[in-house]
């Protein structure tokens, strides 16, 4: 970022920098790649001379520099150093610092109690960590260093009050909550705006597809592949790829945030209302994640460096509303909610998720995970514009990941769930529908139009009763004498079973069984269907439980790997079920009896 530093009036003397660490200096600004050309030639000149290379200046005392040697010694006199092009003197600092790296090489093994050794010396010298003695000793040099070597020509007072007239109104503790909440119900409404264009021309291009398809494939031909290509493949990874440019444009829209710095001061801002609930600033940025995809939310608790604080935080991020579950919300709140209030119930959904996130953590908190907290200490990144490059790369690489699924997990579990939900074939049905279609077919006073219109509504209904006596229907029956009381039917109980392995094949199962892949307007007709059959009651429930309940098998996964237990990981999914069904049950019965929401829309 050298064109930061000489907009902000820094000055530098190379030549002294150059000596106090013992390394070449280059010249970078990585975001118009300039300065590149040069680091290469850079890099590739020290390695042809890294004989010459020299030495930082920086000494950690005679006391802690002594204990250094006595490592390096022990590790010289074993001949235990794994890298020889690397001077045991960093594996004795690494050691003595307790990284989380390198003592774990069985290499060190033999020599861990003279290191131990050397770190109770310290601390009884230094009454604090060598972790932080090293530390300390680090930005000493840095300090010392910038003093010497660097200058500023501007007016650092008049530099930083534009920065700090911005912070204070995002840092206020008035301000700061609504101002977070506001942007991120803004991010919410563009994602919606700019993404319902897009989506449909999706929708209007899978429907052209299986219009083709319908019209080159004959019927009588290969019928259960061609009614797996148009149901099974289109009805569901077709259901998904459809929300495609909500992911987009959301992760476009944290991008943008991400870059002119403001999550940086989001997690600032919420340390304050997170240690109320037994969190710290350090939580924020895995559950903000976790917006994206629990995986890697999970994954970036590493940083939390206790082990309650950091239990505390993998078993409440599935509770942040993932890239799955956006795909069932961008399905359902069209159905049910008008254009102008959909950011706002979507909005809401998320606002859900993390209050039960901060309640489930203060329950945790108070009872499995008692203890004080880490003290959070995070820097704070400049206000700056970011580079499209930037931006456009984050969003890519998250969509990318998003069509990856919905090509190879999704698609898989699609066919299954075509198979399930076809299998076994129903041979005798309640009424004679050939029969039905005759009849319509020979009624002269229909208009073509209505007899077609008629036909239709008898083949939905032999198909509908077809996929109830499917394994997937019948796994789905038995689910419905419990939820129902939550307000699922058998079909949503069925997509529930789905999506245990992804959420976004809840959307794939609704497709398949609701047949509307194989028609033109696969996701219009998908959410008619949603209308027609479910009060907006309903509809809230199952978007409510979609969000709080089982979270998929790679989040399981992950936690078992993260936390070494299969037991956490089973008892998250399992809670996490109890709980989104105790909480959709009282939602329902509460509305059912006050009457909210009862009445179906598309009737």
């Amino acid at each position: 970022m050298y064109d930061e530093a000489r907009e902000r009036g820094l000055r530098f003397d190379f030549a002294k920098l150059e000596s106090f660490f013992g390394a070449p200096i280059v010249k970078t600004v990585a975001n118009k790649k300039a300065g590149l050309d040069a680091l290469q030639k850079t890099i590739h000149s020290a390695i042809l001379h890294r004989h010459e290379h020299g030495m930082p200046k920086l000494s950690y005392g005679k006391d802690v520099d002594d204990s250094i040697q006595a490592v390096v010694e022990a590790i010289d006199e074993k001949n235990l150093n794994p890298s020889p092009h690397i001077p045991s003197r960093f594996f004795a600092i690494k050691l003595l610092e307790q990284d989380s790296t390198i003592p774990q090489l069985k290499a060190f093994n033999s020599i861990m109690p003279v290191v131990k050794e050397q770190i109770e010396h310290l601390k009884s010298k230094h009454s604090i960590s060598p972790e932080t003695v090293f530390a300390d000793c680090r930005y000493g040099m840095i300090n010392g260093a910038c003093r010497e070597a660097v200058s500023n020509v501007f007016d650092e007072h008049k530099r930083q009050e534009l920065s700090d007239k911005i912070d204070r109104f995002v840092l206020s503790p008035i301000l700061g909550l609504p101002i977070f909440f506001v942007l991120m119900y803004l991010m919410f409404q563009f994602g919606f705006t700019c993404a319902a264009p897009f989506s449909d021309l999706i929708a209007t291009g899978l429907a052209e597809l299986t219009r083709f398809i319908l019209r080159i494939w004959p019927a009588e031909t290969l019928p259960f592949f061609r009614s797996m290509l148009t149901e099974g493949i289109l009805g569901g990874v077709g259901g998904v790829l459809t929300f495609l440019p909500n992911i987009v444009f959301l992760f476009l829209a944290i991008a943008f945030l991400e870059g002119i710095g403001y999550m940086a001061r989001a997690a600032f801002v919420m340390d304050g209302a997170m240690h109320k609930f037994g969190l710290h600033g350090k939580s924020f940025i895995p559950l903000l994640l976790g917006f994206g995809c629990s995986v890697p939310a999970i994954m970036a608790t590493r940083s939390i460096e206790s082990r309650k604080d950091r239990l505390t935080t993998i078993l409440i991020i599935p509770f942040m509303s993932c890239g799955g579950r956006l795909t069932i919300f961008a399905m359902m709140i069209p159905a049910f909610i008008q254009p102008r209030y959909q950011a706002l119930v979507m909005w809401l959904l998320y606002l859900i998720g993390v209050l039960f996130a901060l309640a489930g953590s203060l329950l945790l908190k108070k009872t499995l995970f008692k203890g004080d907290g880490e003290i959070f200490v995070m820097e704070l990144p400049p206000y700056r514009m970011p580079t499209w490059k930037a931006m456009l790369t984050h969003m890519g690489l998250n969509a990318w990941m998003y069509v990856q699924k919905a090509g190879t997990f999704v698609l898989g579990a699609s066919i299954v769930l075509f198979i399930l939900n076809n299998y076994p074939v129903k041979q005798e049905f309640s009424k004679d529908y050939a029969a039905e279609i005759a009849a319509v077919s020979a009624d002269s006073t229909l208009s073509q139009e209505e007899k077609e219109k008629n036909t239709e509504h008898i083949l939905s209904e032999k198909k509908a009763e077809s996929r109830e006596y499917s394994f997937s229907g019948r796994i789905g029956k038995g689910m419905e004498h419990v939820l129902h009381t939550a307000g699922f039917d058998w079909k949503a109980s069925s997509a529930l079973l789905g999506a245990v392995a992804a959420k976004e094949l809840f959307v794939a199962q609704l497709g398949i069984l609701y047949a509307a892949g194989d028609k033109e307007d696969s996701t219009g007709l998908l959410q008619n269907q949603i209308r027609t059959h479910y009060t907006p009651l309903q509809g809230f429930c199952i978007l409510l439980f979609c969000l709080l309940y089982f979270p998929c098998f790679g989040t399981m996964a992950i936690v078992k790997k993260e936390t070494g237990s299969w037991f956490i990981a089973i008892g998250q999914a399992v809670g996490y079920t109890i709980i989104a069904f105790i909480t959709c049950f009282i939602v329902y019965q509460v509305g059912s009896f006050l009457k909210i929401g009862t009445t179906i829309l598309g009737s």
